[in-house]
């Protein structure tokens, strides 16, 4: 007898370790767009509160080395107070050439559950996060997103919440 395929999306990596962490999720696609390098996402027609997206930036400090902060998309990062929480004296972006080699993740499909699973790298998710039922944050695909209860995020990958978004 032959198993019958689920309809819908194929799982990537990051939802195969929340299935595996027992943690509850919902499976997201987001149209993008390639502007120059950099790829982004359209979010307007899907009625989705941008504030709820979260990017996950990485960056190097003296103290940490490779840390990660997770904002949400429609701010900026704080790189003073990621520094200041993180115990660095400075913290600054990766630069784009080196971020596959430091995260195994091409830009834009960084995710707080993959780089944490991979490298245990610190991270830091915004204090807002703690305030919403549930965040989205990358699956480790462009265009792939996870929607996730933030403070069960913060267990599985060991993040502290903190301010992190610039005022």
């Amino acid at each position: 007898m032959s198993k019958k395929k689920k309809k819908g999306l194929k799982k990537t990596q990051v939802e195969q370790i929340l299935d595996r962490n027992n943690i509850t999720y919902k499976q997201m696609e987001f149209p993008t767009h390639q502007d120059g390098d950099v790829r982004t996402m359209s979010v307007d027609h899907l009625g989705i509160d941008e504030h709820r997206i979260y990017k996950t930036l990485v960056l190097e400090g003296p103290t940490t080395g490779p840390l990660v902060g997770v904002v949400p998309v429609d701010s900026h990062l704080n790189e003073k107070a990621l520094a200041r929480v993180s115990g660095n004296k400075k913290v600054e972006m990766v630069p784009l050439k080196k971020l596959v080699k430091t995260t195994g993740y091409v830009h834009g499909a960084n995710t707080p559950v993959g780089i944490y699973e991979k490298n245990h790298f610190p991270i830091f998710i915004d204090q807002d996060a703690e305030k919403e039922d549930t965040i989205f944050v990358s699956s480790g695909q462009i265009g792939r997103s996870v929607e996730v209860n933030a403070k069960d995020l913060a267990t599985l990958v060991h993040a502290e919440f903190a301010d992190l978004q610039q005022k």
